[in-house]
C-alpha cells in the first residue's frame, strides 16, 4: 500500500511544515496542504519545496488558499467563501505522499467541522509534530486523546527544538506512542542541513 502520512501539530508554529519537508525529502514523496491561511510571507507548500528539494510535480496545489493568516474559518469568512470539508480528499498519487494540515487538530475548517473530524473521515496514519518547550507535554496528550478517541492511528510524535528528555520520554510513555526522533533548531535551515539532521535522528524504518 501507499505510504500516506498526515503531519499535524500541538500548536501553529510548532514545526509542522520543517518534519513535513525532511519526511518529504527522506521520502522522495509528494506534499499537499489542503488549506493554506495567509499569502504575505512564503507559503508553506513553497516552503516544503524549497527544504525538500522536491520539483514542482511533487507539490500538489492547495485546494484552498487563504489570504489570512488566522484559522481556516476565520480566514474564509473574511473572503466570504466556506471551505466544503467533503471536497477534502487525499489525492490519488504514484509514491508516497504527505498531507500537512493548519494549526491544531481542533482547528475549525468551517464553523460546524474541525480538523480532527476529517481525519477521522481518512483513517490516514499521524505523526505528531511536538515542541520540546516547557508546555509540550499537555499539549501532546490533549492531541494523542483528541486523535484516539476518534480512533485515529498515530504513527509516532516527531519533536522539534532543543533536547529534554524528561518530557519527550513522558509524552512517549504516557501517551504509549513512539518516539520517531528530533530536529534541533538548525541555523542556517537548508535543504542539506535539514537531510542531514533528519537522517542523524530518524530511521526510514519507522514510515516503511
Amino acid at each position: 500500500m501507499t505510504r500516506r502520512f498526515v503531519i499535524v501539530g500541538t500548536d501553529t508554529g510548532v514545526g509542522k511544515t520543517v518534519v513535513s519537508a525532511a519526511l518529504v525529502g527522506a521520502l522522495g514523496a509528494h506534499y499537499w496542504k489542503p488549506v493554506q491561511s495567509g499569502l504575505e510571507d512564503e507559503t508553506d507548500s513553497q516552503t516544503v519545496a524549497r527544504l525538500s528539494g522536491a520539483p514542482p510535480a511533487r507539490i500538489i496545489p492547495e485546494a484552498w488558499r487563504l489570504k489570512l493568516p488566522a484559522s481556516p474559518h476565520i480566514s474564509a469568512r473574511a473572503e466570504g467563501v466556506e471551505i466544503d470539508p467533503a471536497r477534502l480528499v487525499p489525492p490519488d498519487v504514484e509514491g508516497p505522499l504527505v498531507i500537512e494540515t493548519a494549526g491544531g487538530v481542533m482547528v475549525p475548517l468551517t464553523d460546524d467541522v474541525l480538523t480532527v473530524e476529517v481525519l477521522a473521515r481518512w483513517r490516514l496514519p499521524v505523526i505528531l509534530v511536538a515542541r520540546t518547550a516547557l508546555g509540550t507535554i499537555n499539549h501532546s496528550l490533549l492531541t494523542i486523546e483528541a486523535l484516539r478517541r476518534r480512533d485515529i492511528p498515530i504513527l509516532g510524535v516527531a519533536f522539534v527544538g532543543d533536547e529534554e528528555a524528561a518530557p519527550q520520554e513522558t509524552i512517549a510513555r504516557k501517551g504509549s506512542v513512539k518516539a520517531l526522533g528530533r530536529l534541533p533548531r538548525l541555523d542556517p535551515l537548508n535543504e542539506d542541513t535539514l537531510r542531514a539532521a533528519f537522517a542523524a535522528s530518524f530511521s526510514l524504518a519507522d514510515f516503511a
